[in-house]
Formats: C-alpha cells, sequence, structure tokens
C-alpha cells in the first residue's frame, strides 16, 4: 500500500479540534455558573442565619424595667381656697409737704425706724419767726391795753364799749400769734405714727412745692394681705377664717393669718368678691406691695385619695397613672410584675402631692417616678431603694 494512502487513513480516523474561539466560550460559561453557585451557596447560608436569628429573637424575652413605686393613699385633707394677691400695710402714707419752702434740715435716715412724733425733716422758717415775734409784740401790747381799760372802766372813767374795743383787739392779736406758730409747726414734718421711713425724695437746700413728696412712711408689724375669690366661693368665706401666705421673696417659708374683711360688694367687670387678711410680720420680711400666694382654708376635713405628682402622666387627652399588677406565668407557675396604664382625674395639689378623685383606689400600687418611658403591659421590677420621698411641704435644697 503507498505510503500516501497510510497517511490518509489515518487522519480521516482522528477526532477533529474544535476551534479556539468555542473553547473560550465554555471555559466562561462554567465559571460564570460557578460563581452563581457560589453566590446562590453563600445567599442561602445568610438567609439561614437571618432565620435562625428571626426564631430566636421570637424566644426571647426582654428583662423587666426597674422602677419605683408608691402606694394610694387616703387621708382627711382640709379643703382650701387659693388666690394670689399683694401686702398692703396696716398703717402706710407718703409724707409730702403742705407748706412751700426750702429744705433746712432732714431727721431721719433711709430704711431706719421712726417714733409717732419725731422730725422728719424740716423747712426754713426764718421769716416766719420774725413775724412770729412781730404778732406776739403786738399781743403783748394789746393785753397791756386790755388790762388797763379793764381797771378804768372798773372806776367808771371808760365805757363798755371800749373796754370791749380792748378785749376784741387783745384777741386777734393773740390770733394771729397762734396762726404764725401753726405756720412754724407745720414747717416742721413729724412721723404720724411708728413706722420704717422709706427712701427720702428730697435733699437739704431743695425747695418744695406744696403736695411734693418727701418721703413714705409704713408700719410693718403688722400688714394685710389682699386678694380676690370668685363670687362663687362667696358662700364659704368668712372673716375668722385662718390663712396660709407664701411668697418667692421668702422661698420656704408660710406666713399664718385670718381673714379679717369680706367686701360688701361685688366687682363688677370680674365678679369677684374682694378679701383682706391680717398678718404678724414682726420681723418685717413682708413688704408693701409683694406679690403673694393666698391659701384660705376652710373648717370642714375631706377624705382624700393622693399620689406623688411625680407619678402622673400629664396628657391633651388625660391624665393617666400605671398601675402595678401581678400576672402567674402559665408554664412555671411563678408571680411577676407588669404595668397597666389607668386613667384618673387630678384635684388638688399639695407640696408634692396631688389628689384623685376618680380612678384609683386606697392601696393601689403605681409607679412614681420614670412614667414617661413606660408603656402599657411591661414587665417590671420594683425597686425603690433610690426613690425620693415627696413631702406636703418640701423646701428647695439650696435653702
Amino acid at each position: 500500500m503507498p505510503t500516501n494512502l497510510l497517511s490518509r487513513k489515518s487522519h480521516s480516523s482522528a477526532p477533529p479540534v474544535p476551534p479556539p474561539r468555542k473553547r473560550t466560550r465554555r471555559a466562561v460559561l462554567k465559571v460564570i455558573a460557578g460563581l452563581i453557585g457560589l453566590f446562590l451557596l453563600i445567599g442561602g447560608i445568610k438567609v439561614a442565619q437571618i432565620m435562625t436569628l428571626i426564631s430566636s429573637s421570637k424566644k426571647m424575652v426582654p428583662p423587666p424595667t426597674t422602677v419605683t413605686s408608691a402606694k394610694v393613699e387616703q387621708a382627711d385633707w382640709q379643703p382650701m381656697l387659693s388666690a394670689v394677691g399683694s401686702i398692703t400695710p396696716v398703717q402706710g402714707a407718703t409724707i409730702s409737704a403742705e407748706l412751700p419752702g426750702m429744705v433746712s434740715e432732714i431727721g431721719f435716715e433711709s430704711g431706719r425706724p421712726v417714733a409717732k412724733g419725731d422730725v422728719l425733716l424740716k423747712l426754713d422758717a426764718s421769716a416766719e419767726q420774725a413775724q412770729l415775734r412781730s404778732a406776739q409784740a403786738d399781743a403783748e401790747l394789746a393785753k397791756a391795753d386790755l388790762d388797763r381799760a379793764r381797771g378804768l372802766a372798773t372806776r367808771k372813767v371808760i365805757s363798755q364799749a371800749e373796754l370791749e374795743t380792748a378785749a376784741a383787739k387783745f384777741t386777734q392779736r393773740k390770733a394771729a400769734v397762734d396762726n404764725m406758730q401753726s405756720v412754724i409747726d407745720k414747717k416742721e414734718i413729724r412721723a404720724p405714727f411708728d413706722g420704717i421711713a422709706g427712701i427720702r425724695e428730697v435733699n437739704p437746700g431743695q425747695l418744695v412745692n406744696v403736695g411734693h413728696n418727701l418721703v413714705t412712711l409704713q408700719a410693718l408689724d403688722q400688714v394685710f394681705a389682699d386678694f380676690s375669690l370668685p363670687q362663687q366661693q362667696l358662700g364659704e368665706v368668712k372673716p375668722g377664717l385662718p390663712v396660709k401666705v407664701t411668697t418667692d421673696a421668702v422661698a420656704g417659708r408660710e406666713f399664718d393669718g385670718t381673714v379679717t374683711a369680706v367686701n360688701s360688694a361685688i366687682d363688677r367687670a370680674t365678679r369677684n368678691v374682694s378679701l383682706q387678711a391680717t398678718l404678724d410680720n414682726a420681723d418685717h420680711m413682708l413688704r408693701a406691695g409683694m406679690f403673694v400666694r393666698v391659701k384660705v382654708l376652710l373648717p370642714q376635713q375631706n377624705p382624700t385619695l393622693y399620689i406623688p405628682a411625680t407619678g402622673v402622666s400629664y396628657a391633651p387627652y388625660g391624665n393617666s397613672v400605671y398601675v402595678i399588677e401581678k400576672k402567674q406565668d402559665e408554664k412555671t407557675k411563678q408571680d411577676s410584675l407588669l404595668i397597666r396604664q389607668q386613667f384618673i382625674r387630678t384635684g388638688e395639689t399639695r407640696g408634692d402631692f396631688v389628689a384623685v378623685t376618680d380612678g384609683l383606689k386606697a392601696g393601689d400600687e403605681i409607679v412614681s417616678t420614670g412614667v414617661f418611658k413606660l408603656r402599657n403591659g411591661m414587665d417590671v421590677v420594683v425597686d425603690n431603694k433610690l426613690a425620693p420621698k415627696p413631702e406636703d411641704a418640701p423646701k428647695p435644697a439650696d435653702t
């Protein structure tokens, strides 16, 4: 067999070799398929992990929240009527000049006590003193004439008419003396009552006119608290009721007093009735014009439920508290605590407490602080070690 024939047979029996482009496309497809499989595997693992976390989170129970608690207490509260008012002195006046003149002397110190009759200041009265001496001389002469006329009238030397003329002349001269003395006295301004002098409004050498304000004088051993109440409460107030007065100017202190006057007329504009209470003020801590808060204590006693004001969640749609209740776990049969939101109606406040008129009963346990962070149905644990202690009459820590 010829050689070229054998070579043809050998070439025809070998498999055909694919072209280079087809091999490259197959390799790329295998790589892409491998990457897709890898991504699917990783995604499946992550999905399995997420599902495991979700399943475990559903089984997890959050730890209970630590809260402080307080019991709903009941006590007899004396009803109060609250108002705002101002302080006025029992005796007070603005001393002013009755006559014109120049200030020659000041006899008091601003802010110091003065006694009734003390000379506060003097106006220059040198001209009046000279006129007084002249009037006194005329009066002495008129008196001498009157004495001479009486002697002559006794001896029937002069008529009764001449005697009466001499007497009238003496009376006129004496009245002139009294008038000048009165003018001089009015130029010595004296304290009309015991009190505390205010800040002087004049200086020596200053010329003052009639009515010019010189100094204020206030008697502060007792003061009035003037306040008003609505006409609906007129039937509850009467003279003799005790009052408690507080002011920001004397923090942490209550002043005791008594209602001493109830106005006989109602204000047409406000329909309020004006009242006046008298307070002892021996240390002069209350001053005229001071703003005060007044509480009138009514005679009756009312049983009242009250709680710490910090336990109330105030909201426009209604005030509420969180009541602490026990619950039993169905599986473990163990007791635990949860909170239930309870809407209430509140009344007056006293110190750190607020009265509850509806929604609670005596003995209920409520959350006393931090109610803004709670929600209905939460599990809680009570810990009162650091709980603040509410008081009827709290005092600031820095006083």
